[in-house]
């Protein structure tokens, strides 16, 4: 069995995964020896470090650890029951959580999602997500599947300019990024010098699109977006907006239409919106999203606890809060724990980042709760500019005012430099939750 580990993470939280997943092989870089030399006393199944590279005891070097491996194929029979891989949760909640997949989960996830895409013969991917993560990791394998191909930049860090360079020269058909890196990419300038004539699709997912940066995106390489919903514990292929459900929203319309959509559940996967007392939701209303399919996980590795709360009857509870249209359309509100309750309002903070994502100043935002003697919580948002725009504060929390209920916009607004991410992009609002409410 296979586990994937997050290189980001601190030398406790490391040690954490490693002794969870029980891993006897740890293969690693160079530029990780020192963070795994100083854990190896508390490693408590490992047996063997392998390093890409030069050999640095008691590490052996990849390629000579290869050359002392039998040739023949291992005398082990595997049924698709069997776990194969553990993804490991981005930790959000406390510590990280091990999703355990088998051999056929996997497999059906990967031909599922080739259909969704549309991958063909000679297809070339550029990986840009890392795939530790499941999102990152999911997109490669149909592309294996099909006969094409997957193109790795060296550098992990994400660089807009080394993309698209490496897209026009490396004859790149499919992208899978973030909203984040979707901003970065639109905010270079001379993106049409640049030659995409190769590029048949962008898949965004991981963390909500805002529709105007999306509306951007389709202005500069064209309507060839795709968009998938998941979570590390569904497979993670869940639902998909494709190119033609992109294609028919206008662009010109005030409403963001689908476009404000993650698309329609994937063929094989069931999906319900249910109240507090676990009751369907009629159309357009709130509720939790919980999904039934082949390719959800099992479990969460050695944690019968966490699985029993996630997975009821078949079902997994996925702690985003949604609803749909009279057309199937699944639309995202927000993680149930990023809900504020102000004055004794519910309130979104996606919604209210969406309008300030139409502000014509702002390239980044995030909104949270924070204390209040008051309201108990109050709307907050966190603002990164444009290069070069100005606002203030008054002007952004208008701007709402006029276009969302004055209970939703954000009683205050702090402009910032950047706003912290996790290493597939995603805005990190429990890191910037911590300063607001510890100080309290």
């Amino acid at each position: 069995m296979l586990a994937h580990f997050n290189p980001r993470l601190q030398a406790e939280e490391l040690m954490h995964v490693i002794n969870d997943a029980e891993a006897g092989v740890i293969f690693l870089g160079h530029e990780f020896i020192e963070i795994i030399d100083s854990l190896r006393q508390r490693l408590l199944k490992t047996r063997i470090l392998v390093v890409f590279g030069n050999e640095t005891e008691p590490m052996r070097a990849y390629e000579d650890f290869l050359k002392t491996q039998p040739m023949e194929e291992p005398d082990v029979t595997v049924s698709e029951d069997d776990p194969l891989v553990i993804f490991y949760t981005s930790g959000t909640t406390g510590l990280p959580r091990g999703a355990i997949y088998t051999h056929k989960q996997k497999m059906e996830n990967v031909c599922m999602k080739a259909l969704d895409i549309g991958v063909e013969f000679g297809d070339r991917h550029l990986v840009v997500l890392p795939m530790f993560h499941t999102g990152g990791d999911s997109h490669v394998w149909p592309f294996f599947l099909m006969g094409g191909c997957n193109v790795i930049i060296a550098d992990p860090s994400f660089d807009p300019v080394v993309t698209l360079q490496t897209i026009a020269e490396e004859q790149i058909t499919d992208v899978h990024i973030v909203p984040t890196q979707l901003v970065s990419l639109l905010n270079l300038p001379g993106i049409e010098d640049y030659d995409l004539g190769k590029l048949k699709r962008i898949w965004y997912a991981a963390s909500p699109m805002p529709t105007q940066v999306l509306k951007r995106g389709i202005s500069a390489f064209g309507p060839i977006f795709i968009q998938g919903y998941g979570l590390s514990e569904s497979g993670p292929h869940s639902t998909v907006l494709n190119q033609a459900s992109h294609r028919r929203s206008s662009l010109s319309a005030q409403e963001p239409g689908v476009l404000a959509s993650c698309g329609q559940p994937c063929v094989g996967v069931h999906m319900r919106i249910i109240d507090e007392a676990g009751g369907d939701v009629a159309a357009g209303k709130i509720g939790e999203i919980i999904i039934k399919s082949r390719r959800n996980m099992s479990g969460y590795w050695r944690n019968s606890d966490a699985t029993q709360k996630a997975i009821k009857n078949g079902w997994l509870y996925t702690g985003d809060m949604g609803y749909y249209d009279e057309q199937g359309y699944i639309y995202i509100a927000d993680r149930k724990k990023d809900m504020i309750v102000t004055g004794g309002e519910n309130v979104y903070p996606k919604e209210v980042e969406e309008v300030l994502y139409r502000h014509p100043a702002v390239m980044e935002a995030a909104v949270i709760g924070i204390p209040d003697d008051y309201w108990v919580e109050r709307v907050h948002a966190l603002v990164v500019l444009r290069q070069g725009a100005q606002a203030s504060a008054a002007e952004i929390i208008d701007f709402c005012k006029e276009r969302i209920a004055h209970y939703k916009a954000p009683k205050g607004v702090e402009f910032v430099e950047s706003l912290p991410k996790s290493p597939q992009g995603k805005i990190l609002k429990k890191e910037i939750r911590k300063r607001y409410w510890t100080e309290k």
